[in-house]
């Protein structure tokens, strides 16, 4: 923007937009005494493992143990894979509570990479992740979420298109409900996230009770130790592949480092609730495999297309139908934590000047990132438009890993470059290292079991964020056909810039 119009927008009596802030408590977020606005801390320990949980129980517990036993081939490997992913997910997880304690900002892996390698890793993720993968997975969980309810509607029987059709709108429905939510108020997000989160944990927990039960009735025959590894897969890339289904069920466990700007004490709660929230779901997702087996095969497993419903229809005969209904819960619950924390990506990056401007603006009442969640959900909603993509999150999941490794390598990278930080929390250094050891073999293998073109599609979409930011990042050309459109914009949103807001130095 030009000098002029972005330092009448960083000004207290700069137009209705500047004049709406309102009064805040400084210390909880709000308005500033430059007149910028901030996010509020309104995420408390509760909400924080809410947000954890409940993002990372979505749909993959109830539908997809069998790729982990399609590759493992056997009952008893797609255990060690699902504990394996489970140590890995925390080893993660408390070295993220490390990053996040050292570095309390929003935006998540973002963030960390700024801070330990500087803008180019940084905006790479942030391009890769704003552009596509978080949008692309948000989709997918509205997805199934729309599945179900066309399900529990009994819309099935309708012809391919419509039900299809169908889906897609209850998705879009779902997107929408979400991204008012997620606007209106950090409070009523975090309210719908703790709520959904308890319905999906009960869903569980009524799995693991029939389990315990069929158990204690002797129904053992396939988790016995003489023949629970018998047929065990012997190639080792294979198992790279039941890592990416396993981890896809754990997946989110960093959700809550998007939003350290929102937490209260984040030095104390964000270690807290990720050594309660992770190691619950772990524990959970456990019982529940355990419990499957007690009443399916590993054939009827392979061939049933949702675990958890073959289960209820097996054991909880007329109230069945309570497994799809928590199931649109869970993916209903997934999805807002997953856009909760999308929208914190694109903020973050136009706050340090690397995405547009507007992006890093708050809504000047509701001191939410407005624009950066409608962002959001409006390239998820035109990602449901091609419909199938569970291929999509294949593509990108090796890229995913590329990050998670290189954020954790962070850690170690600050652990000798800035010894003098203050580290509330401290985790023990073999987990960073046994993480980015993962990460590596998580990247090369699946390459190596099945080589597909996707790998190098991925790439390729990812390497050309190199376009935008030589120009825009490293060179700082400024676009000023952008300006006009941007103050509209903060008009129309009644956003506002942020405390903590890189101006433009054109």
């Amino acid at each position: 923007m030009a000098d002029q119009e972005m330092d009448s927008m960083n000004k207290p009596s700069n137009g209705e937009v500047e004049k709406q802030n309102g009064s805040a408590d400084k210390k909880d977020g709000g308005e500033s005494d430059s007149g910028s606005v901030s996010l509020k801390r309104e995420v408390g320990l509760i909400g924080g493992v809410a947000l954890i949980v409940g993002s990372m129980i979505g749909s993959g517990i109830f539908v997809s143990p069998k790729g982990i036993l399609r590759k493992t081939e056997s009952v008893g490997m797609s255990f060690i894979i699902w504990l394996l992913c489970a140590v890995l997910s925390i080893s993660g997880a408390l070295s993220y509570a490390e990053l996040g304690t050292i570095i309390p900002k929003s935006g998540g892996e973002y963030a960390y990479l700024l801070e330990a390698f500087g803008p180019l890793p940084a905006f790479i993720f942030a391009w890769t992740y704003t552009i596509m993968i978080k949008p692309s997975i948000v989709s997918i969980i509205s997805l199934i979420f729309g599945t179900y309810v066309v399900e529990a509607l009994g819309l099935g029987d309708c012809t391919p298109e419509e039900t299809t059709m169908a889906i897609k709108l209850f998705a879009i429905v779902c997107i929408l409900l979400l991204t008012f939510v997620n606007c209106w108020s950090v409070k009523a997000a975090n309210s719908v996230q703790i709520f959904f989160t308890a319905a999906k944990l009960l869903a569980l927990v009524i799995i693991a009770l029939i389990g315990f039960v069929r158990l204690g009735q002797g129904h053992t025959e396939y988790l016995q130790s003489d023949i629970a590894f018998t047929g065990s897969s012997t190639s080792v890339f294979s198992y790279s592949i039941a890592f990416y289904q396993g981890l896809w069920a754990y997946e989110s466990w960093n959700q809550l480092n998007f939003a350290t700007e929102e937490l209260i004490n984040p030095a104390k709660n964000l270690p807290r609730a990720i050594m309660i929230g992770v190691p619950l779901v772990a524990l959970v997702y456990l019982t529940c495999n355990v419990a499957y087996f007690t009443v399916l095969s590993p054939e009827e497993l392979l061939a049933s297309p949702a675990v958890a419903v073959d289960f209820a229809n097996r054991t909880l005969g007329v109230m069945a139908w309570i497994i799809p209904f928590f199931v649109c819960c869970s993916t209903f619950g997934a999805a807002n934590g997953t856009l909760f924390a999308a929208g914190r990506i694109p903020f973050a990056a136009a706050r340090e000047g690397h995405m547009l401007q507007i992006l890093s603006f708050v809504h000047v009442q509701r001191f939410t990132p407005f624009v950066s969640v409608i962002l959001t959900s409006s390239m998820a909603i035109l990602m449901l438009l091609p419909g199938d993509f569970d291929s999509l999150v294949n593509y990108f999941s090796f890229a995913a890993w590329v990050f998670y490794g290189g954020t954790v390598l962070s850690l170690l990278v600050l652990r000798f470059t800035r010894p003098d930080l203050e580290r509330p929390f401290k985790v023990p250094i073999i987990c960073p290292i046994i993480f980015v050891l993962a990460s590596i073999y998580l990247i090369i293998a699946p390459i190596i079991e099945e080589p597909s073109f996707a790998f190098f599609y991925a790439g390729l979409f990812i390497l050309s964020g190199l376009i935008f930011y030589f120009p825009f990042v490293h060179f700082k050309i400024h676009l000023k056909c952008m300006d006009p459109v941007t103050l509209f914009l903060q008009k129309l949103f009644k956003v506002a810039p942020t405390a903590g807001y890189k101006a433009s130095s054109d």
